[in-house]
């Protein structure tokens, strides 16, 4: 089964096919990313020592709109695939990419 996550970046869109298995197969990656986020992160001028799923999926998509601009589609994928694997019903991320993480936005169905 695939799952589409659609990305918004600057008013132009972009739908993101992601294998379930996947998804199911990086688990342990994406457990390793939530070892990492626990540590805490700076969201804009902010440090954050716990991290909602909502702040974690905004610090993913900063990641993602790189792995968008470099065309990595590995990385386009594993992000995406963590994004879905941590709010299933996610529709939509709308992604800031001015520098302020906290201004993406998730649109949930």
């Amino acid at each position: 089964m695939v799952r589409i996550l659609n990305v918004v970046v600057d008013g132009q869109m972009y739908a993101i096919n992601v294998e379930e298995e996947m998804i199911l197969s990086g688990s342990s990656l994406f457990n390793k990313m939530d070892e990492d986020m626990n540590k805490g992160w700076t969201l804009g001028k902010d440090f954050v020592e716990s991290l909602s799923v909502t702040e974690r999926c905004q610090v993913v998509g900063d990641k993602l709109l790189t792995a968008l601009e470099d065309n990595n589609e590995k990385m386009k994928t594993m992000m995406a695939g963590y994004i879905l694997s941590r709010v299933p019903n996610i529709m939509t991320i709308h992604i800031d990419n001015t520098g302020e993480i906290q201004e993406t936005q998730l649109e949930l169905a």
